[in-house]
């Protein structure tokens, strides 16, 4: 639903622009601006200490991709209107907006946008893709004319800890404009993307119960344990995974008609963020990508899709979820350096926008081992390591503990303060911090014992919250499955309907509450905790209730 206030009429009297005038400004912009340093710089500090070994130059032909980022306008009032789309006692309760609404309210203007894809032209850059909510300007260019527009120079430093060399420029960019812009992306891999599945370390469980070989897991154990009774299937919902590298689909298949089940009916739609390929092959390795399909898919048989996006920059992926906003839960089981700036406006677009977003926590027992970005951020659903046990193969749940490599913690961010909504949670027993926000959120199965197909093959052994947050997913496709069939809106950020179920007295009813169990220095609690968070989910019960909190 539309929400039109004053304010929001007169954001969208300000982004309209007659073309002559908008093009006088532009050339106006990049002609007469002394050079400006974006927001946010991302220069590694090792380059900026002076303690990276110097390598090389890179040739000056090479060829780098760069995605712009732009400052949202009114963040305090968007701030403002999360609040309330979130309080179940406003009238804006669950009320979101369109992605046409959030970019007329908050997107930069037409007239920033432009100016700053024509500086990156006019200094020699290919636009290489413009995005609907004007959030994002994606650039390739020759380093030679990289250095040239942001007046830095690119250099190749050794690795202090990985056997390899990378790039990054000698000091934060600069520009010769008088538009702001927030932050400049891809101009140094001293972090790169990282999946957060585990294999071959053994597992902790001896006896496994599961349907696959030698007692392994496989999708419809996980489904059957979490959701043992009901109808819903995710009908009628999409479940969007972010991917920063292609997949193979015949390993999807293969797991479904193949091994561990029936063929599967669910559309998988690849979608292309930018120049990374949407097919794994050669040396490629699917398994992060394969999991994640497979295991959204067996939690929620009954999809419309599961859109795959695929990109070599989180940023890019991100924003294209935003604004493709066709499925309204979202899933990523990878890691990255954090850029919280930049990636923190569009997990507040799929707020506002009703898309709810959970990412795996992690799988070497702390945020510092296991890398602490996304989870650690406000604006997502963080999900942690069980060690489910079932009756039988294919049998009901029997029990739950904490996973042993389950990552949580407080933020190691101290920008990233804790929410009201978990600060009545915190307590001396589980260790949690009262000022720093807290991760995990909620938690699944995540040990060594589950099946899947990748790489041409089928195997088990493998773990990790990577399965965790598309199970997860699954089970919220299935609550926006029904939502919407009793003519309710979808569930969006549950993180405060999380918390508020976990503290009413029918928290036992709705969520498993893993007691048992240790992860590096944090212990499971009556409670929430932080190795399982609130717990995992209930099935049909806790369908139920996140639906009509």
């Amino acid at each position: 639903m539309a929400i039109a206030t004053a304010d929001t009429r007169r954001v969208r009297k300000s982004v309209r622009f007659g073309g002559m005038a908008l093009t006088a400004a532009l050339l106006a912009t990049v002609a007469q601006a002394a050079p400006v340093a974006a927001l946010v710089s991302q220069v590694p500090a090792i380059v900026l200490s002076h303690q990276a070994a110097f390598v090389a130059r890179p040739p000056s032909d090479t060829i780098m991709h760069l995605v712009i980022a732009l400052p949202l306008r009114n963040e305090d009032r968007l701030d403002a209107l999360l609040r309330d789309i979130y309080n179940p006692a406003s009238v804006n309760y669950r009320h979101y907006l369109s992605v046409a609404e959030f970019t007329e309210g908050f997107g930069p203007s037409v007239a920033d946008y432009e100016a700053v894809a024509a500086y990156f032209t006019a200094h020699g850059l290919t636009i290489a893709a413009r995005t609907p909510n004007r959030y994002l300007i994606d650039v390739d260019g020759r380093v030679a004319d990289i250095e040239r527009a942001l007046h830095v120079t690119m250099g190749l430093y050794r690795h202090p800890t990985e056997n390899r060399v990378f790039i990054s420029p000698d000091r934060a960019p600069t520009l010769d404009l008088s538009v702001p812009v927030q932050q400049v992306l891809g101009l140094d891999d001293y972090v790169r993307p990282y999946p957060k599945y585990v294999h071959g370390h053994g597992g902790s469980r001896t006896a496994r119960t599961g349907s696959g070989p030698g007692g392994g897991f496989i999708g419809s154990d996980m489904r059957t344990a979490y959701y043992p009774s009901g109808s819903l299937n995710g009908s009628g919902q999409s479940i969007g995974l972010m991917e920063l590298a292609g997949y193979n689909i015949a390993d999807v298949n293969t797991f479904f008609a193949d091994h561990y089940g029936a063929a599967n009916s669910v559309s998988v739609v690849g979608v292309k963020t930018d120049g990374q390929s949407l097919n794994c092959t050669g040396s490629c390795d699917d398994s992060e990508q394969a999991l994640d399909i497979e295991y959204a898919i067996s939690m929620a048989p009954g999809l419309s899709s599961v859109r795959v996006y695929v990109g070599s920059s989180p940023e890019d992926v991100l924003n294209k979820q935003a604004t493709d906003n066709m499925s309204k839960v979202l899933s990523t089981s990878w890691g990255w350096g954090e850029n919280k700036t930049t990636d923190e406006k569009i997990f507040k677009e799929f707020e506002a926008q009703g898309q709810t977003n959970l990412t795996a926590s992690g799988d070497d027992s702390s945020l510092k081992a296991s890398g602490p970005w996304p989870e650690e951020d406000t604006y997502i659903v963080a999900v942690g390591g069980t060690d489910v046990s079932t009756a039988k193969a294919g049998g009901a749940w029997s029990g739950e503990t904490g996973w042993s490599s389950s990552a949580g913690g407080p933020s190691l961010d101290k920008t990233i303060l804790i929410e009201s909504y978990q600060k009545p949670f915190i307590t001396t027993a589980n260790g949690g911090s009262k000022t720093l926000r807290n991760v995990p959120d909620i938690a699944a199965n995540a040990n060594e014992d589950m099946e899947i197909c990748a790489d041409g093959t089928c195997t088990g052994g493998y773990g990790g919250t990577s399965f965790a947050s598309p199970m997860w997913a699954g089970i919220i496709a299935m609550a926006n499955q029904q939502a919407v069939s009793e003519g309710k809106p979808v569930v969006g950020f549950i993180n405060p309907a999380l918390y508020g179920l976990a503290g009413e007295t029918s928290y036992g009813s709705n969520f498993h509450d893993e007691t048992k169990g240790k992860s590096g220095k944090f212990k499971c609690t009556v409670s929430y905790d932080l190795v399982t968070g609130v717990g995992s989910p209930q099935g049909q019960a806790f369908i139920n209730a996140l639906v009509g909190y």
